[in-house]
């Protein structure tokens, strides 16, 4: 899957309630929007100021009610490149591609340098399967930023959809340099890449290893059932592999490729 840049103002709260493109926990790493940095919190003694458009748009995007979130955002007055990005964020919540597709636009026009937004029409790309548009996409956003450790994960998974496994890992790689928790932590709004079984599985393989160089021993374990289910790899190839050697002695691991040896 792809992921939308979640630079855009929601609260920490839109994480869990944008999982709705997510899928399971151990299937192709999606695509992830960008969304907005959070207000700055407030004292406890301050009084609270009298809710804007904009903040109310981000309430109803924190429970999920895009349409509302929407509705609320037209009617700022001058909406600002963030909120363009955030109304395309909630249309494409929706499956309004057409819609998002036009925000973004509309606030990449208002901020050309935008990591977020050029992330986030990556993934309207990855929707459409469209993987070598959004890789460009992903490529204009590391100009800007090299170390956006959420486009390099996004434009890692666009390449392996594209067969290019050795160059998505390398560039997998690159994200896990930047953070390395860039694969166990959701921080925006999420949307499946469709893959064929062969991709899912060469995916989940690689998925392993960035988890064994993170030291996520147990989540690498997962990935590589996965990827032994999916038919893309099989025991011997796993167990001669370098870069699971840490994972040899651990009984989970032993047993996995004890079973899979069996069958």
């Amino acid at each position: 899957m792809t992921r939308l840049n979640h630079h855009s103002g929601f609260p920490a709260s839109v994480v869990a309630a944008a999982l709705l493109f997510a899928a399971s926990l151990f299937s192709q790493p999606p695509a992830e929007v960008s969304a907005a940095p959070q207000p700055p919190s407030l004292p406890a003694a301050t009084p609270l100021p009298a809710p804007t458009p904009e903040g109310i748009g981000d309430s109803m995007m924190a429970h999920r009610r895009y349409q509302a979130a929407i509705e609320a955002y037209k009617q700022v007055q001058k909406p600002s490149a963030e909120v363009w990005n955030k109304m395309g964020i909630a249309y494409q919540m929706l499956f309004n591609l057409q819609d998002a597709t036009r925000c973004y636009e509309t606030s990449l026009k208002m901020d050309p340098k935008s990591v977020n937004v050029l992330n986030n029409i990556g993934t309207i790309y990855d929707s459409f399967k469209q993987y070598g548009k959004a890789v460009k996409m992903y490529r204009k956003a590391l100009k800007i930023d090299p170390k956006s450790a959420l486009v390099l994960k996004n434009l890692g998974t666009d390449l392996m959809a594209q067969h290019k496994y050795e160059k998505g890992w390398e560039v997998y790689k690159s994200a896990l340099a930047v953070d390395p928790q860039i694969f166990d932590r959701s921080n925006g709004p999420r949307v499946e890449n469709p893959s064929s079984v062969q991709d899912r599985g060469a995916m989940n393989y690689y998925m392993a290893k960035g988890c064994v160089r993170a030291g996520k021993n147990d989540r690498a374990i997962e990935y590589l059932r996965s990827a032994l289910n999916e038919g893309f790899t099989n025991p011997r190839k796993i167990a001669n592999d370098q870069e699971f050697a840490t994972l040899h002695g651990v009984p989970a691991f032993d047993r996995l490729i004890a079973e899979q040896q069996k069958q």
